[in-house]
């Protein structure tokens, strides 16, 4: 475990980086808050004391225009970027801006614009600066909201760019070096090299979740409830996630009619599925469904009402129900998973 706030040293900075170093380009998210300018401090460290001259750093603010100091706050990051020999990319997120679901909204535009530079940029890697800190918000968070396993897994340390932002670019890696490092660490790194970062207020808005969030920790953290054991409750989790998901990589094989399809309904053995311990069923049926469906995402609460109704009529072997944009049918023998007709205009 970290000690609190002991700067993070050149040689611990090294073993961060160190499953990323064969790559050829890295582009850094760097807001310019400390979290960031620490990875940008760290990183540029890293790269000046390697013998090859890759990888090539490439640090992009994204400027969501929400504050009036933004620009000049990504002005400084460009600045502290070039004193660091660190190429520098501004990018705006423009148009109208959403009045409800504000934070959600301009995380989504953030993580186009970044996989656009890093097109751009001709980057596979896109670095962010979340900490061990973030990671316990996120697990909390995701428990307030009644998350099952998979969201109580909390953020990877690598984890692929959704398509959804990154649709030009099949396979775009998010890696997240400092999810085991704490913000107070980060912090003192930067007081000890006199470098100056911002102070985003709204990180402490009540308006939102997130920052109510951190005002509490601290009265976890005096339960034993601290960053670290959330985080490590985290790690816990994403272990049994990885032998659900074996076990359910090898339901399908052995209950599909035939190999899956974007093109082809998946067919299920009704009576195999059903012996299925309810949370391999539950993730089989979410796969079939997610595959086929086309209307967003699929919300844990109604796939566990259509599993109950499924096994509910199980014995009349017989039902049709749509979710997600998909069809759901048990009929006979077999449990079949389609593409739901279009809507009947009204």
């Amino acid at each position: 475990m970290y000690a609190a706030e002991r700067p993070i040293s050149a040689a611990e900075a090294q073993k961060l980086f160190q499953p990323i170093a064969q790559t050829s380009v890295l582009v850094l998210a760097v807001s310019g808050g400390p979290d960031s300018t620490a990875l940008l401090f760290l990183a540029a460290r890293w790269r000046a004391a390697r013998k090859r001259k890759e990888p090539r750093l490439v640090a992009v603010t994204v400027d969501h225009g929400l504050r009036p100091q933004s620009g000049e706050e990504a002005r400084s990051v460009g600045r502290l970027a070039r004193r660091l020999g660190v190429a520098h990319r501004i990018v705006r997120w423009r148009g109208k801006k959403p009045r409800t679901g504000l934070q959600e909204a301009a995380r989504a535009a953030r993580y186009r614009l970044l996989a656009d530079a890093a097109r751009k940029a001709k980057a596979d890697h896109i670095l962010t600066a979340h900490t061990l800190d973030d990671q316990a918000e996120t697990v909390l968070m995701r428990m307030s909201r009644g998350s099952g396993i998979t969201g109580l897994c909390g953020m990877r340390d690598v984890a692929q760019l959704p398509l959804s932002f990154s649709a030009r670019q099949r396979r775009l890696l998010l890696v997240r070096p400092l999810i085991g490092v704490p913000k107070a660490r980060l912090i003192a790194t930067l007081r000890r090299a006199g470098i100056a970062y911002a102070d985003d207020a709204s990180n402490r808005d009540p308006r939102f979740a997130r920052a109510r969030l951190r005002d509490v920790m601290p009265a976890l953290a005096r339960e034993g409830l601290d960053a670290a054991r959330i985080a490590s409750l985290a790690r816990r989790l994403q272990r049994a996630e990885g032998a659900l998901e074996r076990a359910v990589d090898d339901a399908s094989a052995h209950l599909s009619e035939r190999a899956w399809s974007d093109a082809e309904p998946v067919v299920l053995d009704a009576k195999g599925f059903f012996l299925l311990p309810a949370e391999i069923a539950l993730r089989l049926l979410a796969r079939a469904i997610t595959r086929l469906g086309d209307e967003g995402a699929l919300r844990l609460g109604k796939l566990e009402t259509l599993y109950e109704a499924l096994a509910s009529a199980r014995a009349k072997e017989r039902m049709r129900r749509t979710l997600a944009g998909a069809l759901v049918t048990l009929g006979g023998a077999r449990l079949t998973v389609e593409r739901a007709p279009p809507r009947s205009p009204r």
